[in-house]
């Protein structure tokens, strides 16, 4: 009866949501469709109907990791302003909360180690990185960056510390209670060491 219940695309859905929470929970080396499908009371054959193995399930699973982290850092980023200071801690913060308490599927989401040449998790891991590279590349093109400082490579650096942060306070390195400052003076790092005077100006 309860496999009635998943109709129009629903299934597809929670088998994502269930695949997220068992991944974080025992790693993506433990997931199942077979558990999945006994944890939603479904058919152990009805999964397959969305993904045809479990590879295909990491990489929807790995694609909506970036989908989702795209939204959430658009939305940051329209919040913020047009100042490139406030954009820069709109994305190292969005991304730190992103990433705590699902550290797990961000390793997952880089890992690559389940993508097949028509894996969707790639173009989504692409979409994702853009917002923060366009955020880069306007203060660039308004002369925000220091001299001969290229936007992708600064980019890639906002991107390792932010995701480094994220592996830091996650893995207990950092205490949680430390992190909105830790993350805040890292940004203002970032910005001394990317920007034409940028903190001062902000």
């Amino acid at each position: 009866m309860q496999e009635r219940s998943y109709h129009h695309g629903n299934l597809r859905t929670a088998l994502l949501e269930a695949a997220e929470r068992s991944v974080v929970e025992h790693g993506a080396a433990a997931l199942s469709l077979r558990e999945l499908a006994r944890e939603l009371g479904v058919s152990h054959a009805a999964p397959r109907r969305h993904f045809p193995d479990r590879a295909a399930l990491l990489d929807a699973l790995a694609a909506r990791g970036f989908d989702m982290l795209r939204e959430q850092l658009v939305g940051a980023l329209a919040e913020a302003g047009p100042a490139f200071e406030a954009r820069l801690h709109a994305i190292a913060r969005t991304y730190v909360a992103f990433a705590t308490g699902r550290m797990p599927v961000v390793e997952l989401m880089y890992a690559g180690k389940h993508a097949a040449d028509t894996a969707a998790a790639p173009a989504a891991a692409r979409a994702a990185y853009a917002v923060p590279y366009a955020a880069i590349e306007e203060a660039h093109r308004e002369g925000r960056l220091a001299e001969g400082q290229h936007p992708q490579a600064a980019a890639r650096l906002v991107y390792a510390v932010v995701h480094g942060l994220a592996v830091l306070l996650n893995g207990g390195i950092i205490d949680p209670a430390d992190a909105p400052a830790t993350v805040d003076t890292a940004v203002d790092g970032l910005l001394h060491g990317l920007g034409r005077g940028s903190v001062q100006d902000g």
